[in-house]
């Protein structure tokens, strides 16, 4: 089986064809694979998806694909390595520094359902990609912060796709999507996300739910949430907008020493320290 390379960090290729060009295959990157228009199926690892206009599949580097072609059909993929977000996490919104697009693009059930869009989420989906296309003839695609925001608003409008599929994956346990929106939502409140409070709210055991946690994210309750808190105090830090008297009374530390000993814990330099660290 073909397995396709790119070395560029971002490549967006549009093209309309009656017959695909290539038989099943892997690659060493994502795709983004919108239909402009035509019909047929997608080949998925084991799954066979029809298609038609206005739909959208996500590719990674661990799928084999092809697409059988019964109407003339106009593609856009848009193919990114690793690096692409990457080298862009300092513009990333908060929202994105855990649930990151290369781990959603991995979720197994994007592989065997369709994701649904309804308006106006199908039509933002296609204005979107004709934005990223038209911006395609510019030499700094790549490295555009617009485009990169385009691509963003793309997988915003599939986290909302999956939030609608009525298909329990957890056996019937907490939603994970609901879980972990919590806690993001909560991060500034710590009392909020105590074990004994998250549990209460989702009707967990609190003995129960720490083993829960670490069974279904393969990482600690508590690591989760400070490794989110972290990436967000590095991002209030680097961008110098805030004093650290207001980092600490925005996530709920008692006084900068307290934040001050939380983030050397973690970076083994303090917090003024990483701030005036020279840029890379």
């Amino acid at each position: 089986m073909r397995k396709l390379k790119q070395f560029d960090t971002l490549v967006i290729h549009e093209f309309e064809e009656k017959v695909f060009h290539l038989p099943v295959h892997s690659h060493t990157y994502y795709e983004i694979i919108y239909i402009f228009k035509g019909a047929g199926i997608h080949h998925l690892n084991n799954n066979q998806l029809s298609y038609k206009a206005g739909d959208l599949f996500l590719i990674c580097p661990e799928d084999e694909h092809y697409f059988e072609i019964k109407k003339t059909t106009r593609f856009v993929f848009i193919k990114f390595t690793d690096s692409y977000f990457t080298n862009k996490s300092h513009l990333a919104p908060d929202a994105f520094l855990m649930s990151k697009p290369e781990t959603m693009m991995r979720h197994k059930l994007l592989k065997e359902v369709k994701l649904v869009l309804d308006e106006p989420c199908k039509t933002i989906l296609r204005n979107t990609m004709e934005n990223i296309v038209a911006y395609n003839c510019r030499k700094d695609a790549a490295t555009s912060p617009l485009v990169y925001y385009q691509v963003l608003s793309v997988f915003g409008l599939v986290k909302e796709a999956v939030a609608k599929l009525d298909i329990r994956i957890d056996n019937g346990a907490p939603d994970k999507e609901a879980l972990i929106s919590f806690i993001h939502q909560h991060i500034y409140e710590p009392e909020k996300i105590q074990v004994k409070q998250i549990a209460e709210h989702f009707n967990i055991a609190a003995n129960y739910f720490s083993a829960y946690f670490k069974r279904n994210f393969n990482i600690s309750y508590r690591e989760y949430v400070n490794s989110y808190r972290t990436k967000l105090i590095e991002k209030r830090i680097t961008t110098g907008q805030l004093t650290l008297k207001q980092i600490s009374a925005e996530f709920g530390f008692t006084d900068e020493s307290h934040l001050s000993h939380f983030f050397r814990k973690r970076h083994q330099v303090s917090p003024t320290s990483f701030r005036n660290r020279p840029a890379e």
